[in-house]
Formats: structure tokens, C-alpha cells, sequence
């Protein structure tokens, strides 16, 4: 089985959100991705604390998939450095992670 990854990120808005989401599915990068109620983030940017409203994003898909999942989101995304963290799901539902698996295999 391939090893299943949860990407986080997050869009500006629900309709760049909803687009990214799309087109990572579409392109068979990822298997799923949900699209998140808004959030408040609060971080620094050029040395200023910032605050902005976001659309968080989790997205499933492989380890295999992982680089080709990364370039079309950069491509995608508005930011000028989105936020992109891959996080390796060390257990689940096999039946889940194996259709994860499943969709990005049969799509390569």
C-alpha cells in the first residue's frame, strides 16, 4: 500500500478554495479534499503581524503523488508562498486509505 499523506493548506477565499480543489481531484493528484468553514490566521509576514480571513484546505493523497500534488498547487495558488505542509497518516481505516491509494494509482 502506498503511504497516504495529509496536505494542509489554505486559500484566500471559498471560491479559490472550491477551484484549487477541483483541479488537484481533476488532475489526480488527490484523491479527496475538503474544503474547510473560514478561519481568522494570524502570522507574520514581512516582519508585520497580519491577520486575514482564510479557507483551510485538507487534501489526501500519496507519497508518490506528493511532487506532482506540490507543483500544481503552487501553480494554482494566488499566495506568493503558500502554506504546503504534508503530514504522513500513520494509521486509519485501511479500506479508506487503501481507496486513497486506489484513486491516485489508477489515474498515474
Amino acid at each position: 500500500m502506498s503511504e497516504v499523506l495529509l496536505v494542509l493548506s489554505n486559500a484566500p477565499d471559498r471560491d479559490t478554495a472550491e477551484r484549487i480543489a477541483t483541479a488537484l481531484v481533476e488532475a489526480n493528484v488527490a484523491a479527496c479534499v475538503n474544503v474547510l468553514a473560514e478561519c481568522h490566521s494570524v502570522y507574520r509576514w514581512d516582519g508585520k503581524v497580519e491577520h486575514a480571513a482564510e479557507v483551510p484546505l485538507l487534501i489526501k493523497t500519496t507519497a508518490e503523488a506528493y511532487p506532482r500534488l506540490e507543483a500544481e498547487l503552487r501553480k494554482l495558488h494566488p499566495y506568493e508562498v503558500p502554506e504546503i505542509i504534508a503530514i504522513p497518516v500513520s494509521a486509519g481505516l485501511s479500506a479508506y486509505l487503501d481507496w486513497v491509494a486506489t484513486e491516485i494509482r489508477n489515474k498515474e
